[in-house]
């Protein structure tokens, strides 16, 4: 496969890109963020004139939540991008340090963080006695919030084994978890939003998190034709993986807000605000994306794609950041 029409003198992918179009692309990027930022001042803008009351500790579960996003994207996307390279012809054997481990310890603190929140009737502990261990295995939520806990302890190890892939298994019960966390037996259609969850964040992961290793593999590889092939490659992929994130998560919003009130609660309501911010952050990395896969098909330096990717991984850093904001807000009523 090949995707490259290579150029002499053309520029190394690790190097910064000259052209006038980026310094653009990037102001107009920060603008825009900026702009969808502006109900994420903290959940009390979010929450102002809503007449809805915080849950305690709202910050920190917003935090925790969006560090265990994270540690989450990491692993599965070099799981995902590593399966990729080996389908490219003629790719170098060399491949970036794995994060994995790394991403593993944050994961496995931020689950104990929203495990010790759990074991207090989802109350912020203020010392260890508040805590109640025996607790979480007395209700739903603690169960499940233990097995996030022992999920990414067994992938941090499978992570420093001889056999790496294997950790696939216990982020997987970690997907499972939070899709069924995120749906309580009391809502209506439990398991199909749950399903929903289930898909939409398995193929947030793979491209938030296939896209950061993309990139620290191209660095790796230098400016190589195997580096456009992936890069393009990838690009494909991510195509499919947005369209279903798309379809999922419009289906997710009109479970929770029925179409007829969808344009009130979005400006109503703290959860509807913020899902509106991560929309419009949403809509900036896929005009990123369709920027780095115009370059990638038509420069004569496929690898110039790397500038609008790397800004791409920056605003999906920041929709992980709205994501775990938007789990610890209440939740619309259905009208």
């Amino acid at each position: 496969m090949t995707l490259t029409r290579p150029t002499a003198g053309a520029s190394d992918a690790t190097g910064p890109s000259p052209r006038s179009g980026t310094g653009k692309a990037v102001a107009v990027l920060v603008l825009v963020t900026l702009g969808a930022l502006i109900p994420l001042l903290g959940p009390s803008a979010a929450l102002h004139g809503t007449g809805e009351a915080a849950a305690p500790g709202v910050v920190g579960i917003a935090l925790l939540r969006a560090v265990l996003f994270a540690a989450l994207c990491v692993p599965v996307g070099e799981l995902f991008v590593n399966r990729l390279a080996r389908s490219v012809p003629g790719a170098p054997p060399a491949a970036p340090r794995s994060w994995a481990p790394y991403a593993a310890a944050a994961g496995f603190v931020a689950a104990l963080g929203l495990a010790s929140v759990v074991a207090t009737g989802n109350l912020v502990p203020h010392s260890l006695a508040e805590i109640d261990i025996g607790g979480l295995y007395e209700s739903r939520d603690g169960k499940l919030a233990l097995l996030e806990v022992n999920a990414f302890l067994v992938a941090g190890l499978c992570s420093r084994s001889a056999r790496p892939a294997t950790q696939v298994w216990p982020l997987a019960a970690v997907v499972v978890a939070e899709a069924l966390r995120a749906h309580p037996t009391t809502e209506q259609s439990p398991l199909v939003g749950s399903g929903l969850t289930l898909v939409h964040l398995t193929c947030a992961a793979l491209w938030v998190g296939g896209l950061l290793y993309v990139l620290r593999t191209l660095r790796r590889w230098g400016p190589t034709e195997a580096g456009a092939a992936l890069l393009g490659l990838y690009a494909r992929v991510a195509v499919v993986l947005l369209a279903v994130i798309t379809a999922t998560g419009v289906c997710s919003t009109l479970r929770r807000m029925p179409p007829g009130t969808v344009l009130h609660q979005l400006t109503a309501t703290a959860y509807g605000r913020v899902l509106l911010a991560k929309v419009l952050l949403v809509a900036v990395v896929a005009a990123l994306a369709l920027w780095a896969r115009f370059r990638l098909r038509r420069a004569p330096d496929p690898l110039t794609a790397c500038s609008p990717a790397r800004a791409e991984v920056v605003a999906l850093g920041v929709v992980v950041v709205v994501s775990g904001l938007l789990t610890a807000l209440p939740v619309p009523i259905r009208w």
